[in-house]
């Protein structure tokens, strides 16, 4: 028989155990090490080498095709950590030691820091699975209408101080989700043009007003536009959620 013969006294089932353990030792050292392609700061604050987080190397760097003709990207990489890190932020440290907080020296709102910072994503819109961008106006989507709930169309816009900043022209909706994420409002009440995008999150929708505490009359210029007027970019989105959000902690009366 083949087991007597070829094998002998071999054990099979220890083997195959020992077998198994191998691989899954393997599989839990790839995914570890996969795991740390993206997140892991390859610099500290002050631009020294960060310390690993894990008893695990790096991984190798892995090249990546990006969809749509977006080019490629290079993860773990130091030049994609540069072109994803600021190093401009006004802030000043409250510690000598690594990881304490740090407090804004400028303007807060403006500079983009605290509550209202904001990270460098892609400066292009994000894309549907048929390579549209997601988050479009809805004036120029054929089908799409207010089902349920208040139309904030032609309704005042109201700031935290009470004052009346403009009027809601639009919604913009994430096509694919069918929701709505921004509320497009001319800072002008009879109509000049002059748009900002609300993150709906943010806002309140009453039966004679949109509420918008988080700013008040003398912040919405501030309200960082967009370049197109039917399509709004990743970081442009993040610009525009960062300056509402931090509103709530440094927006003032004056």
């Amino acid at each position: 028989m083949v087991g007597n013969t070829f094998f002998g006294d071999f054990d099979l089932a220890s083997a195959a155990i020992w077998m198994f353990w191998i691989f899954f030792a393997g599989l839990v050292y790839y995914l570890q090490t996969e795991n740390q392609r993206e997140g892991y700061p390859l610099k500290d604050e002050h631009g020294d080498p960060a310390a690993s987080e894990s008893l695990l190397p790096l991984p190798k760097p892995k090249t990546f095709k990006l969809r749509d003709g977006r080019g490629v990207l290079t993860v773990p990489s130091a030049a994609y950590e540069a072109a994803k890190t600021r190093t401009d932020l006004p802030l000043a440290e409250t510690g000598h030691g690594g990881g304490g907080p740090l407090v804004p020296t400028g303007d807060p709102m403006v500079d983009g820091v605290g509550p209202a910072a904001w990270a460098p994503r892609r400066d292009a819109p994000e894309l549907d699975a048929e390579g549209h961008p997601k988050i479009r106006p809805m004036a120029t989507l054929e089908g799409f209408h207010v089902s349920a709930g208040r139309d904030p169309r032609g309704l005042p816009v109201v700031g935290g101080d009470g004052e009346v900043i403009g009027r809601i022209t639009d919604m913009w909706v994430d096509v694919p989700e069918q929701m709505v994420r921004f509320m497009a409002v001319d800072l002008n009440p009879e109509g000049s043009g002059k748009t900002r995008l609300i993150p709906m999150n943010l806002a309140k929708i009453g039966t004679d007003r949109v509420t918008v505490r988080s700013l008040h009359a003398h912040n919405w210029d501030g309200v960082p536009q967009i370049k197109a007027d039917d399509q709004v970019t990743l970081l442009e989105e993040e610009k525009i959620m960062a300056y509402f959000a931090g509103g709530t902690l440094y927006a003032t009366d004056h």
